[in-house]
This record gives structure tokens, C-alpha cells and sequence, in this order.
């Protein structure tokens, strides 16, 4: 009887072993752990795990460019969604991951406790260019520290470098003033973002084809290549794993 319940828990362990070694129980915490785990994955939505396996969260992935494993929080292509949001929106995330939106100030931060990141952010203009900005690391502080932004050094990109002035800034919408001008910048150029005071960039802009805005800094801009009142086509900030590492926090 003791021999049977032995080969019947080592049966058992076997068999949770495999259940769990399954690809339909690994739970990625970003793009780069799905593209390590099946390098055939193309460029679409997937889900993620990035605050552990009772919240998933979906978020479009890039696999094709530059090696992919980018897990994208922010992207504009077409004007469809609204980024003149209050605080808990950009808390929280909003928009269509198959489309515009931003991923989540808390999801953000989630993604990036674990691991240490890069940031690509890609650019296209309305007459079909199409360039790129990047950054040897990127992480925010917690909703305690403003999400603060903190970036590594510029590494190259025909964009050129804009966020120079938006480095250890704390995040600002309409609602919540964290910027260093006496105004609020966001609610000023109808955005929000880390903002200085205020901005050489201006992602979550207003959409608009480019000329139909007379208007500067009000825009989704990119300032060290188009200007701060050409108003860009496309915008996708996105990051990607550099080195793995213990989280302490």
C-alpha cells in the first residue's frame, strides 16, 4: 500500500510538472518573455503578467523591429482616441491596445520594477518618413514620487533627442499640477506627460494633420526634428528588456 501511494504522488508531481512546463501557463511579465519563449511571435496584442497572475493586462508587442521584445505604453496613429485625460486615466491606462492608448502610469511601473529597460521612442511623418530616438534606460518612481521619469543617455536617432528637458520630471495632466511652470502645462498644451516648463515634446498632444493646428507646443511634436508645431503622423514609446535583475523594492 506505502509503494502505491509513493508511485501514485511522483505520478502526481510528474504530471503537474508537465501541466505547468505547458505554454498555456506561462505567464510573461512583458514582450521580451514572450518572444524568449516562442521566437516564432509576430507583432500583435498579447496578454501579460507584469503585476502577477491575478491581473492580467493586454499591451501590444513589437517583434519587428530592431530584434522586437517591445512592449509598447504609449502609440497615436490615427486620432481616435482622446489624450486630454484627467490623472486617474493616465493612472490607470485607457484607449484600444490593438490602436491608440497608454498603457498605465501604475502598469508602467509594474513592467519595469523587475528588469532593466531601454526606450525607443518611433516617429513617421505625414510625408511618409520615418525616424527613431533612443535611450540606454528608462524607469519612473512610484505614484509616491509623481512617477518620476528617469532616463539614461541618449544613444542615437535621426529623431533626435527631445526628452532631454523632460528628464526627472513628475508626471502632470489638467488635474494634477506637477510640472516646474507657475501655470499647468498640461492643461495649458492639452496633454499629459513629464512635463518641465514646460515641453520640447508633447506625445499625448492634440491630433491633427499636419498645418491644421496653427497653433505651437500644442500638438503631438517631436522638437528636434519637426518642430514644436508639425504635428506627427504617428508616435509609439516603447521598452524593452537590457539585463534582467532582483527586485528589492
Amino acid at each position: 500500500m506505502m509503494m502505491m501511494q509513493v508511485t501514485l504522488f511522483v505520478a502526481v508531481l510528474v504530471l503537474a510538472a508537465s501541466v505547468h512546463s505547458d505554454s498555456q501557463f506561462h505567464l510573461p511579465i512583458d514582450c521580451d518573455d514572450i518572444l524568449r519563449h516562442d521566437n516564432t511571435s509576430s507583432s500583435r496584442v498579447y496578454t501579460i503578467y507584469p503585476g502577477g497572475p491575478t491581473t492580467p493586462l493586454n499591451v501590444y508587442c513589437d517583434m519587428d523591429t530592431d530584434g522586437g521584445r517591445w512592449t509598447v505604453f504609449h502609440r497615436r496613429m490615427d486620432g481616435t482616441e482622446n489624450f486630454f485625460r484627467p490623472w486617474k486615466h493616465y493612472v490607470t491606462g485607457f484607449g484600444n491596445v490593438a490602436g491608440e492608448y497608454w498603457l498605465g502610469l501604475e502598469n508602467i511601473f509594474l513592467l519595469i520594477m523587475r528588469k532593466k529597460n531601454e526606450l525607443q521612442v518611433d516617429i513617421e511623418d505625414y510625408e511618409g518618413q520615418n525616424v527613431f530616438a533612443q535611450y540606454s534606460s528608462f524607469s519612473i518612481g512610484s505614484e509616491h514620487t509623481g512617477y518620476q521619469l528617469h532616463l539614461g543617455s541618449f544613444t542615437g536617432g535621426a529623431a533626435g533627442d527631445s526628452l532631454k528637458d523632460h528628464n526627472d520630471m513628475k508626471f502632470t495632466t489638467y488635474d494634477k499640477d506637477q510640472d516646474l511652470w507657475n501655470k499647468n502645462c498640461a492643461q495649458n498644451y492639452l496633454g499629459g506627460f513629464w512635463y518641465n516648463k514646460c515641453h520640447t515634446a508633447n506625445p499625448t498632444g492634440m491630433y491633427a494633420p499636419h498645418g491644421v493646428i496653427p497653433f505651437d507646443y500644442v500638438v503631438n511634436f517631436w522638437k528636434t526634428w519637426r518642430g514644436s508645431n508639425y504635428s506627427l503622423k504617428t508616435i509609439s514609446m516603447k521598452i524593452r528588456s537590457v539585463a534582467a535583475f532582483s527586485c528589492t523594492l
